[in-house]
């Protein structure tokens, strides 16, 4: 079996919980507009410029995935990057569901397929990222993951609000509290 033929396989198990008519892909470059809709609509990520979403589609396509429908639009992503000083380490940017597949399973069923996609082609010894500590959402999704990869999770600050500047369309940002989960050894 190819790589790419284990990877489809592989893809194919995580989708097999999505929702009928969703699957789980690799970004491509002409989905960047559709990436930054989601994350404009969640009305809880920060939202990056259209650019930086063309980008992660161009880039990273090995560490992100999308969720497509039945048309083969995007309707939820993730996107993330290996840490170039930690090479095992993911870290998720961001996560992103469209509304109405909210609740679905749509969120874990990506990052399952994520990580299982990076494991396979780099070996992962470590999932991060970062969550403000309003997202509720984001905490249940990252808590949930490591329960069912049996994996330790800490937490603690990265950036405090005092590190964010000041802008004036707004209060000030939260702090990012970094997420950590160190998976188990085969």
């Amino acid at each position: 079996m190819t790589t790419a033929q284990a990877e489809r396989e592989s893809l194919r198990d995580h989708a097999s919980a999505l929702p009928e008519g969703v699957r789980i892909d690799r970004p491509e470059l002409a989905d960047g507009s559709e990436l930054w809709r989601l994350a404009k609509d969640s009305q809880a990520l920060d939202v990056n410029s259209p650019y930086s979403y063309l980008l992660w589609c161009r880039d990273f396509t090995d560490t992100s995935v999308v969720a497509r429908d039945a048309s083969g639009r995007p309707v939820g992503f993730v996107t993330g990057y290996l840490r170039p000083e930690e090479p095992g380490a993911l870290f998720v940017w961001q996560v992103a569901v469209d509304d109405s597949l909210r609740g679905h399973g749509v969120a874990s069923a990506l990052l399952d397929a994520l990580s299982a996609r990076v494991e396979e082609a780099y070996g992962l010894s470590r999932i991060e990222t970062t969550i403000t500590p309003d997202n509720r959402a984001s905490d249940q999704l990252f808590r949930s993951y490591a329960r069912r990869h049996g994996a330790d999770l800490t937490r603690e600050v990265l950036f405090p609000a005092s590190a964010f500047p000041a802008t004036a369309d707004d209060a000030g940002h939260e702090p990012e509290v970094l997420y950590r989960i160190d998976r188990p050894a085969a």
